[in-house]
């Protein structure tokens, strides 16, 4: 059953990989995993993540960025892109190192209890054997379903299905038939079905733990982008609401996909579904843009444009204890050992 439950817990957030994460690649962030953080430098990541037993396991790579290795992956809307599917692929793996860590301490459980019941006489074998039972993980072949479940998920929720809704809303009445309207109804259905989906599993407890060890992400970059000691007290002072988040990401990502549709002329059912899957990328790359504009420029018109997103927020990070924080610390501290010895220079912003 403890198996199940964590595999659940995986895929659970693996639907919100994209909220839980922060996609600027030049500066400190992260993401909030199961039980633990995972944080990332400009060219290097670690990862903390607390087992059942209490105990901190660690992980650390060096990391190359995409801009450093092809110009053109730099380039205004195309980094936003590129550094998007980068920080996916690594939290991806970050989720997969966290189930595993908890996956891997279930099987020990499980190992012990088989060879407290044996008898005096089949000790030895049956011991042995308990030793040789395959560990529970997340494997390859079912990382790789949860990834194209998870994207399918995407397509359906998001896309598919809102348009359905405002297709049979258009039938009912020609008015919803109109380009603005038709898309602006289409872009609130959206939304709403995500503010539903991210507040329905804040309600499971496990993913709400997900949540304050995403507010404990949070703080921890705020800590150090002001220069702050990392230290649990220091940390616990900052608010868990960060324009870089992913949240404020995928909202503003809604908000200019509704704009943008309300500008193509398609009219037909799959017309109107193809432009939403083709033209994703540029969306999402624009929409980096504007969040890495409103991070540098507070008072402008744009950051007004990721407000809803850092409302959403009061859902997605929430208060962390200050277990959770020494896990955000610690995973910090193991990418920065990293950045130290590559020569890294971080670029406060």
């Amino acid at each position: 059953m403890r198996r199940w439950r964590q595999n659940l817990r995986f895929l659970a957030a693996v639907q919100l990989l994209p909220a839980l994460e922060s996609g600027e690649e030049t500066l400190v962030g992260g993401q909030a995993v199961l039980e633990g953080v995972m944080m990332r430098s400009p060219h290097a990541w670690g990862i903390a993540v607390r087992k059942p037993s209490g105990e901190i396991v660690t992980h650390s790579e060096p990391l190359e960025r995409p801009s450093e290795q092809h110009k053109w992956m730099g380039w205004p809307v195309v980094r936003g892109v590129m550094t998007l599917g980068h920080a996916m692929t690594l939290g991806f793996r970050a989720l997969k190192f966290s189930a595993n860590a908890a996956l891997e301490e279930i099987s020990a459980d499980h190992r012990n209890d088989d060879q407290s019941n044996d008898n005096g006489s089949n000790a030895s074998r049956d011991g042995d054997h308990g030793k040789n039972k395959k560990k529970f993980e997340i494997t390859g072949w079912m990382a790789g379903v949860n990834m194209a479940f998870s994207i399918a998920f995407f397509i359906f929720m998001y896309k598919y299905v809102p348009l359905v809704a405002a297709t049979e809303l258009k039938k009912m009445n020609p008015v919803f038939g109109q380009q603005f309207l038709f898309n602006l109804v289409d872009g609130l259905i959206r939304i709403t079905m995500f503010l539903l989906f991210v507040w329905g599993v804040s309600l499971w407890k496990d993913i709400r733990r997900v949540y304050e060890y995403h507010g404990a992400e949070h703080r921890t970059v705020f800590a150090f982008e002001n220069g702050d000691p990392l230290e649990t007290a220091a940390v616990q002072k900052y608010s868990t609401y960060h324009p870089r988040c992913g949240t404020s990401f995928l909202m503003t990502v809604m908000i200019i996909s509704m704009v943008v549709y309300m500008f193509i002329p398609v009219t037909t059912f799959w017309a109107r579904f193809a432009e939403r899957i083709i033209l994703l990328p540029l969306i999402a790359g624009v929409s980096y843009e504007i969040i890495r504009f409103a991070a540098k420029h507070r008072g402008s018109l744009f950051a007004l444009m990721t407000a809803p997103g850092l409302w959403l927020q009061r859902i997605t990070t929430q208060p962390p204890d200050d277990r959770e924080v020494e896990c955000a610390i610690v995973a910090l501290d193991e990418a920065m050992k990293l950045e130290k010895q590559r020569g890294g220079e971080l670029v406060i912003a």
